[in-house]
């Protein structure tokens, strides 16, 4: 995919975010809130790739100090747009180099960011930046998904994620196993035309994300199955580790 960066993802998909994304999310956010405000304490927190504050404005609201980096001005915008987003301090930027300064009792990434840096070099180093910048007793929390490569045919996979009555929406991706990457686009169709939402990633397993944080100085203390505390079983298309 030529002339795909850090802003954009974040650059396309800003208009509809929230629209595309809310509902989906109501209840994992709650639940994803309730298990960071536990791990927070009395903050500070920095959320890599905050987005438009879906899971930052809430613990922001109970007064924790929370803080975010993002390579996306568009994704920004939407978030000063919502109550309380003018009072979060974001840096604009690549998060794999964790510009913020300070020292942080609680850095979290979710919904599958962190495979939005698309090298495990890029990867490996995140890990780096985030230990340098955890208090002795912080925690560094992932949010992402489990890979399943039986999910393509033949290295691609096209399918209709939604389908109302005036428009629909296509997911096409091609997966590229040796580099663990995934490049894909999000079509919506509808009376108006076609717009398209470009996504790229470099999908991590568990264990490589373990070994990632060994070779910072951190290590796994829990693994869940999602944000209540489900197990982590076989069977588990998410984790949230700790």
């Amino acid at each position: 995919m030529e002339n795909y960066g850090p802003t954009t993802y974040g650059g396309r998909i800003a208009e509809i975010y929230d629209e595309l994304y809310g509902r989906q999310f109501e209840a994992p956010t709650a639940a994803a809130v309730e298990f960071l405000v536990h791990l927070a304490g009395s903050g500070p927190v920095l959320e890599l790739g905050i987005g438009t504050g879906r899971v930052a404005l809430p613990p922001a609201a109970r007064g924790i100090p929370v803080y975010g980096i993002e390579a996306s001005p568009a994704m920004v915008a939407r978030l000063r747009a919502r109550s309380g987003g003018d009072r979060i301090p974001v840096t604009i930027g690549d998060f794999a180099d964790v510009g913020a300064d300070g020292q942080f009792g609680l850095i979290l990434v979710v919904f599958n960011t962190f495979f939005g840096l698309l090298t495990q070099e890029d990867q490996v180093r995140r890990f780096q930046n985030v230990a340098r910048r955890l208090t002795t007793d912080g925690r560094f929390v992932i949010e992402a998904f489990v890979p399943d490569p039986g999910r393509f045919d033949r290295g691609q996979r096209v399918a209709a994620e939604a389908i109302e009555s005036d428009r629909v929406w296509l997911h096409t991706a091609r997966h590229d196993p040796v580099n663990q990457q995934v490049w894909g686009i999000r079509v919506l169709i509808s009376e108006a035309g076609a717009k398209l939402y470009p996504v790229k990633l470099r999908y991590a397993w568990p264990a490589e994300l373990d070994l990632m944080a060994r070779l910072a100085g951190l290590r796994l203390r829990e693994r869940w199955g999602g944000w209540r505390r489900e197990p982590f079983t076989g069977r588990s298309d998410f984790h949230v580790s700790v």
